[in-house]
């Protein structure tokens, strides 16, 4: 029996670490009946944010690099398009997989759905219901060319069903018949995986001077979050000020955009503050298992990050996060996480809130550690 070729295309560093859980499942379970081709646009490209990741999660290298580098979102996406279509016209897939709702993502969905290649996509139907996100005119868009559409939650499968979409149809999925799932979310399949594989622990916290459970971790990476200088400068002084309340150390992985958008704030006390803090911890971006180690030790989660939100889910962590809107709406209606945006006074009392709180509580919300495994058994049956 002929394999079936997915051309697997990633080009964020979320991305990458998303597609280890599939990657997996095929070296695990379906090596004899799929051939994975991967296929990185460069969209976030640099050798710390990305080559890392693919030695670190045991990805296979990309067979293909399109070096799109950053841009406009027109011109970036319009390149992308360009480089993927040449791409599936000379390896001839049986299917393109996608991941989440960045450029690539789009890019991904529109040349291979118009030249009739079937588009899978992970992390579908989610909505933060705000299309003055780019994400959000991307994941929609991305569902509406899809073929198969995996839904990390039961929440994105109802939205899917209001858009349109339905759930009982037989037969082969196609663009015009699309087959919707729950699966479950492929980052659980990895934090478990992961988790149990982290022996670094002891010396990543002795290295950074930390305790377990008595510190918070924080990540700033959004545009509304770094580039509006009101903003960064509210969500910092929340930081000082949080810090010396609770007398707890800020670990601040930060990216270097992020850290130089920081150092040409106009306050510049405030980035002497921050800068020569000794209590926060400013380090260069984290390997996804130091991450995770971080992560499941930490008392709090401070984040802008979609991935982090739901791993401080996963590892039973309270989160502040940095947004207006997000597209994990459970762990919000549940009580564990709370809406701040950039709004000094909000995160302070969502701080306050959670680092008093005592009744969490976390059901399966994100599946069972499978999704890998299942997402590739339907692309085999489906398609």
């Amino acid at each position: 029996m002929r394999k079936k070729k997915i051309i697997t295309i990633v080009g964020a560093r979320p991305q990458i670490i998303k597609a280890s859980a599939i990657s997996r499942a095929v070296d695990l379970f379906f090596a004899d009946q799929i051939d994975e081709v991967i296929v990185h646009t460069g969209q976030h490209y640099d050798q710390n944010m990305s080559q890392i990741f693919f030695e670190e999660l045991g990805i296979p290298n990309p067979s293909h690099n399109i070096n799109v580098g950053s841009g406009r979102h027109g011109k970036q996406t319009a390149k992308m398009i360009d480089g993927i279509e040449q791409i599936l016209l000379e390896e001839k897939p049986d299917a393109v997989l996608l991941y989440g709702d960045t450029n690539s993502t789009i890019a991904g969905a529109i040349a291979a759905a118009k030249i009739h290649i079937p588009v899978i996509h992970i992390e579908a139907g989610l909505r933060s219901f705000n299309k003055k996100m780019p994400e959000e005119i991307n994941r929609i868009s991305c569902d509406h060319m899809s073929s198969l559409l995996f839904s990390p939650t039961l929440q994105g499968i109802e939205n899917l069903k209001k858009e349109g979409f339905n759930t009982n149809i037989d037969g082969k999925a196609t663009m015009d018949t699309p087959h919707i799932y729950h699966c479950g979310d492929v980052m659980l399949d990895n934090s478990m995986h992961f988790a149990k594989q982290a022996t670094n622990d002891e010396k990543l916290l002795e290295k950074l001077n930390l305790n377990p459970q008595h510190y918070i971790l924080c990540t700033i990476h959004r545009d509304n979050n770094t580039d509006i200088s009101a903003h960064l400068k509210n969500i910092l002084l929340a930081l000082i000020d949080c810090q010396k309340e609770t007398k707890m150390k800020i670990v601040l992985p930060l990216h270097p955009r992020t850290k130089g958008k920081i150092e040409q704030l106009e306050d510049q006390d405030l980035v002497h503050e921050i800068v020569n803090n000794p209590n926060i911890l400013i380090l260069p971006p984290a390997g996804f298992k130091d991450i995770i180690t971080l992560e499941k030790n930490s008392r709090l989660i401070i984040t802008d990050s979609g991935g982090l939100q739901k791993e401080a889910y996963f590892f039973k962590k309270p989160c502040v996060i940095l947004r207006e809107q997000t597209e994990w709406v459970e762990i919000v209606n549940n009580g564990n996480a709370i809406l701040t945006g950039a709004d000094y006074d909000k995160i302070k009392k969502a701080l306050h809130t959670l680092l008093n709180k005592t009744d969490f509580t976390y059901p399966e919300l994100f599946g069972d550690g499978l999704a890998g495994k299942f997402i590739c058994s339907k692309i085999l049956s489906d398609l």
